[in-house]
């Protein structure tokens, strides 16, 4: 990982920069997620965990996101209407940044990022059908900080390890984290190892 790499007030110039430069994805997506950066000299990554409640995914760490709906006119549009569903994020305050991908998930669905910035303290609110709490992250904590190696999954009938970002008491893995490192690696430049989405499977006595 690069040493010298900082977040400064450009940062989201920088990653608006980034993406700019980059060929915009093309072609239907099945879901889309939202990457929200707030405004200011040390932006933060907003990032939600998921109900304990729900049948897929409960309780992991992800985006704001989901499924794009027939009605939806474009990506952007679902990434937006998804976030404000699942925490109250009005569309009217994101700046869309630009967008990147297409990753595909552990349920071989096709997802696109959509990159954003909103205003510093803004009021959001869990659905709490779908969300059980919301939180950011500083992005400095993601250039400064290695990822774990060590994060164990259980997955058809067999353990794994999987590298992930540990704050507070959140585990950042999985989709969610190689986003976030490969919108680091291609706007920032920040040179982080992280091997997803293969898993690798635990020997004995791991």
């Amino acid at each position: 990982m690069r040493q010298d790499l900082g977040v400064s007030e450009t940062a989201l110039g920088q990653v608006a920069q980034g993406l700019a430069r980059s060929l915009p994805p093309v072609g239907k997506v099945d879901a889309a997620v939202l990457m929200a950066l707030t405004q200011e000299a040390q932006p933060q990554l907003l990032l939600t965990r998921r109900s304990q409640r729900l049948s897929a995914h409960a309780g992991e760490v992800a985006f704001p996101g989901g499924k794009c709906d027939p009605g939806d006119i474009s990506v952007v549009a679902t990434a937006l209407r998804e976030s404000c569903e699942e925490v109250g994020l009005m569309p009217t305050s994101v700046e869309v940044l630009g967008q990147f991908g297409d990753f595909v998930s552990r349920a071989g669905l096709r997802v696109r990022a959509v990159v954003g910035s909103i205003p510093v303290g803004i009021e959001l609110a869990p659905n709490p059908a779908e969300i059980e709490s919301i939180f950011s992250v500083p992005l400095a904590f993601f250039l400064e900080q290695p990822p774990h190696q060590d994060h164990r999954v259980h997955f058809m009938g067999h353990d794994y390890l999987m590298p992930c970002y540990r704050y507070q008491d959140y585990v950042i893995w999985g989709l969610t984290a190689y986003m976030l490192v490969e919108l680091l690696n291609q706007t920032l430049s920040a040179g982080i190892d992280f091997p997803m989405p293969g898993l690798q499977r635990m020997g004995a006595g791991s």
